[in-house]
């Protein structure tokens, strides 16, 4: 169980894309608290300096700010490297409905070029992130890879198109691809600032200084929320993964199901304010329900997740009393 123990060689070199965000920058902590030499590409386009000045003193890490929609960008950063874990995109069902050939230059050709410069500087694994998005307007739960109905935003389908790019190097070049189907990831260091923030902190920054939070929609959709740590066992352990779990993506969630209007009141109670929401519209684009199906990931890259929602939501929230 989680990723504390998991061993590589010693001289294992990992390139973290996108190394200066949420996701990216707990995924280099981690590999770096393990031993390993970690390599961080980012723009800082979202990603945040200070997430790169918090590992600017250990000698295993090495910041390369640059853009993954220039090739030679992701060449560069890939010579010499053993393991890509790519999480360089840009985030938001919203904001791609309003920037859609944006998200296509930055999540399906900036992917492209670095699944390409992973082929050609022979990197072992290419696990990269995907979305719970792919399932579109299909209702039924839990949500179960291959089952996927007709996707309901920009962001989704550049999530469905690194899939296939995914499949296709796998089995065209051989390269060793895992996708990362994240369900609502939430905790430490994710961003509660803007309009297209996550729920969870957006929620937690409000309550904190006695705001009411606006819930889109009527509050009973639901989600399969994920706990940082989870995520990054998965991105590790795919990493470890035989050659005939590749080409393929897989649910990363804790399998569980939360309704908004429960996360809510949950949060009032843990920060002992009582504050009535505000209800808005519904996001358009948004999926109504989401609940992961894990046992794929379970049986084929040994993912069993430590934290459920209760004990993950625990710590994030002491996190965001103590940095907020």
């Amino acid at each position: 169980m989680g990723f504390q123990n998991l061993v590589f060689n010693p001289d294992s070199v990992f390139l973290v894309t996108g190394g200066a965000g949420f996701i990216g920058s707990n995924l280099c902590e981690a590999i770096l608290n393990l031993g390993y030499r970690v390599r961080c590409l980012d723009d800082l386009s979202t990603g945040k300096k200070e997430h790169v000045e918090l590992f600017a003193d250990n000698p295993n890490y090495t910041f390369i700010k640059g853009d993954i929609r220039d090739f030679d960008t992701c060449k560069e950063a890939c010579e010499g490297v053993d393991y890509v874990l790519h999480q360089a995109a840009w985030g938001s069902v919203p904001r791609s409905i309003e920037m859609p050939i944006f998200y296509a230059q930055n999540n399906i050709l900036g992917t492209l070029n670095m699944m390409e410069a992973a082929r050609q500087c022979s990197v072992k694994k290419f696990v990269y992130a995907s979305s719970s998005s792919v399932y579109g307007d299909h209702p039924g739960l839990p949500k179960k890879e291959g089952v996927e109905g007709n996707v309901l935003s920009p962001y989704a389908l550049t999530k469905k198109t690194d899939e296939e790019y995914g499949r296709l190097y796998h089995e065209l070049y051989g390269l060793d691809t895992y996708g990362m189907r994240y369900f609502n990831v939430f905790g430490r260091r994710q961003n509660p600032e803007g309009m297209y923030a996550a729920v969870i902190p957006k929620f937690l920054k409000l309550l904190l200084s006695g705001q009411a939070p606006t819930i889109n929609g009527d509050g009973k959709q639901s989600r399969d929320f994920t706990y940082i740590d989870n995520v990054i066992e998965a991105n590790l352990k795919a990493c470890q993964a035989g050659s005939e779990a590749a080409g393929q993506a897989y649910n990363i969630g804790s399998g569980g199901r939360v309704f908004l209007i429960d996360l809510y009141r949950g949060l009032c109670d843990a920060l002992g304010v009582s504050i009535e929401p505000v209800f808005g519209p519904p996001r358009k684009g948004d999926i109504r329900d989401s609940n992961a199906d894990i046992s794929k990931a379970r049986k084929l890259l040994g993912y069993d997740p430590d934290y459920d929602f209760e004990k993950g939501i625990a710590l994030a929230i002491d996190w965001y009393k103590e940095n907020l």
